[in-house]
C-alpha cells in the first residue's frame, strides 16, 4: 500500500472521529474459557489459544504462555503500526523485525516479585535518514496502543461474576 492509498483510505474514518469523538472509542472484548490441567482456551480471529502455565512455574510448554502472549500483542501491534506511519511518511521499509523481550521474574507467578521490564526493538532495513527513523520511532510509540497501555497502564480490577 502506497501513502495516498493510506489516506484515502483513512480519511472518511478521520472525519468521523473528528465529527463525534465516541465513535473512534473502541472496546476490545477477551474472554477465556477455564479447561483442565490449568489451562484456559481464548477464542480470537484467527482461532483458539490454549494458554496454560509457563514451564518455569510449572506448565509443560505445550499451552501458550501469557506473557508471551502480551510480548506478542506488543510487537504486532508495533510492527503494523510502525508499518502504518512508515507508509504515511512515505518511507519504504524493506524489510524488518521487531522485538520485544521482557524479563519476568518467575517467582513472581508464585508470588514473590512483582517487576517484569520490557525492553522494544527494532531491527529495519528501511530508506531513511537518521532524522526520519528517529520520527518513525517516536509515531510508531505514540501510536502503537498495546506500547501506550503498558506505559500508561489503565486502572485495572477483579470482578467475580454471579
Amino acid at each position: 500500500m502506497d501513502a495516498q492509498t493510506l489516506r484515502e483510505l483513512q480519511a472518511p474514518i478521520k472525519q468521523r472521529y473528528k465529527d463525534d469523538p465516541a465513535a473512534a472509542l473502541v472496546v476490545g472484548e477477551a474472554e477465556a474459557q477455564l479447561g483442565e490441567d490449568i489451562t484456559c482456551t481464548i477464542p480470537g480471529w484467527a482461532g483458539d489459544t490454549k494458554a496454560g502455565l509457563h514451564p518455569a512455574a510449572g506448565g509443560d510448554g505445550r499451552a501458550a504462555c501469557s506473557a508471551d502472549m502480551l510480548l506478542e500483542a506488543l510487537v504486532a501491534c508495533a510492527g503494523v503500526t510502525l508499518s502504518s506511519v512508515a507508509t504515511a511518511m512515505g518511507i519504504r521499509v524493506n524489510s524488518g523485525v521487531v522485538k520485544a523481550r521482557g524479563t519476568w521474574d518467575a517467582r513472581g507467578t508464585l508470588g514473590v516479585s512483582r517487576e517484569t521490564p520490557i525492553d522494544l526493538t527494532f531491527d529495519l532495513d528501511i530508506d531513511a535518514d537518521e532524522k526520519a527513523r528517529a520520527k518513525l520511532v517516536e509515531l510508531t510509540e505514540r501510536y502503537c496502543v498495546i506500547y501506550q497501555t503498558l506505559k500508561n497502564p489503565p486502572q485495572l480490577g477483579f470482578e467475580i461474576a454471579g
